[in-house]
């Protein structure tokens, strides 16, 4: 019988410490691969959401801006029938608020939306600049105007009080050039309102989603809002004077001043940037499983290395050489770890999921080395190391500002480890004793 003789050269060739850790690192760089796909499917899922997002956003109302209220003053120009006009800001303005949001279900997904009452109160002085006579102005085309940036959002008429008198506002805007969008009313102004305080008061509810931002359009202004979401981000150009964040929601109050504010109360078509003026509240959602999982993926390549490292050195100790085959097994296991993670994070908390997803490939990893290692022990390191390195993954995943200092230590640590562990490895093969015919 003819003996085949390259099946035991090419055993021990594979078995060689540097022949097989080079097989190893290379099964590890291919299976970066799959890891890829899965990037794409969590951008995939999140794009789905914020679709489901937007289409109930739009439906309810945007993410809304407020501005104002401030008043249409027309003039008559030098030209011939050239109608020019002023915008009149207000001297002082207090705004008050309170924000209900809330989480509406649609499909698998939850929108953030929300209810809020707001009341704007203040003063407007009449002060003309010298180079527009007082009886070239149109009074009886004054308007008062709110920059409001998504109608469906307004849930009752508005009503204001101005100078006494009781308006409705109704949307349309006179001119463009501060708002796009909003409401606007006819007021009565004389020339004997010229100098005087004009207090105005404006109770305003509406609904928007996700994000509440205002406009400081007044000389003095202070804008406080409450609400019970325990989760803002206070974004734009300004940051809370005082703000309180507890579980119980939050409280913040914005104040501004001439002195910080790059316009008089007085202003020329085109003399006012909102870009640079808004700020307000976002609504953020407790958690962001996509955001998180994306983040767990991005360590795949050190999960699945340091286990292929564990797994070459307990079997270089143990002398059971185990076969590429088996190295992709575990590597399909730890990449699907990824697919659990996305899909159960979709209908439980987060961190629930990272534990349910975690706990089965354990498992499955660990009776897997014990039955192919033969002891229960060599199964429970698996099981302990795994665990700290998914623990050690997790933690990382949480942490933001300190990410990059723990992850460092970690991973001093983890290489500690292995240098330890392989202390007394034999990296060079023993030389095979010679046969002679």
């Amino acid at each position: 019988m003819q003996h085949n003789d390259e099946s035991p050269a090419l055993q021990a060739s594979t078995n060689k410490p540097l022949v097989k850790g080079s097989i190893t690192a290379a099964l590890i760089l291919l299976l970066l691969i799959p890891t890829w796909f899965i990037s794409g499917l969590v951008n995939e899922r999140q794009a789905r959401q914020a679709e489901v997002v937007n289409d109930v956003c739009s439906k309810w109302a945007l993410a809304q801006t407020v501005t104002g209220p401030y008043i249409y003053l027309p003039y008559r120009g030098a030209e011939k029938d050239a109608v020019k006009h002023l915008w009149l800001l207000p001297d002082d303005l207090t705004v008050t608020g309170s924000v209900q949001a809330e989480q509406r279900p649609r499909s698998i997904y939850k929108v953030l939306l929300y209810r809020t009452g707001l009341t704007a109160k203040g003063n407007f002085a009449i002060v003309l600049p010298k180079d527009v006579d007082p009886s070239s102005l149109l009074l009886n085309e004054a308007k008062i105007c709110v920059g409001i940036s998504d109608f469906k959002g307004i849930e009752k008429q508005v009503d204001l009080r101005f100078n006494g008198k009781a308006y409705n506002l109704l949307p349309g805007l006179p001119a463009s050039d501060i708002d796009s969008s909003g409401l606007s009313a006819s007021i009565d102004l004389s020339p004997a309102d010229f100098g005087r305080q004009l207090l105005f008061d404006l109770p305003l509810q509406l609904k928007g989603s996700q994000q509440l931002h205002f406009v400081p359009l007044a000389g003095n202004s202070r804008f406080q809002l409450q609400s019970a979401w325990p989760n803002p981000s206070f974004d734009g150009t300004s940051i809370p004077a005082e703000r309180k964040i507890t579980n119980a929601g939050f409280a913040a109050e914005w104040v501004f001043n001439k002195a910080n504010l790059p316009f008089t109360t007085l202003v020329r078509p085109g003399g006012i940037s909102k870009a640079g003026l808004r700020f307000g509240v976002s609504m953020l959602q407790p958690a962001d499983q996509y955001a998180k999982t994306t983040r767990s993926v991005k360590y795949a390549i050190l999960i699945i290395g340091l286990t292929f490292s564990l797994f070459f050195i307990i079997e270089l100790m143990q002398k059971k050489p185990m076969h590429p085959v088996q190295y992709v097994l575990i590597g399909l296991a730890l990449v699907i770890f990824y697919t659990l993670l996305l899909s159960i994070s979709e209908f439980i908390l987060f961190d629930y999921a990272y534990l349910v997803a975690a706990a089965a490939t354990i498992i499955l990893i660990s009776f897997y080395a014990k039955a192919h290692f033969r002891s229960w022990k060599t199964a429970g390191i698996f099981a302990s190391l795994l665990t700290g390195l998914y623990g050690f993954i997790f933690v990382l995943i949480r942490l933001e500002d300190t990410a990059l200092l723990i992850g460092s230590i970690g991973l001093f640590l983890i290489l500690a480890l292995v240098m330890y562990a392989s202390r007394k490895i034999n990296w060079y093969p023993s030389p095979q004793p010679s046969t002679v015919a």
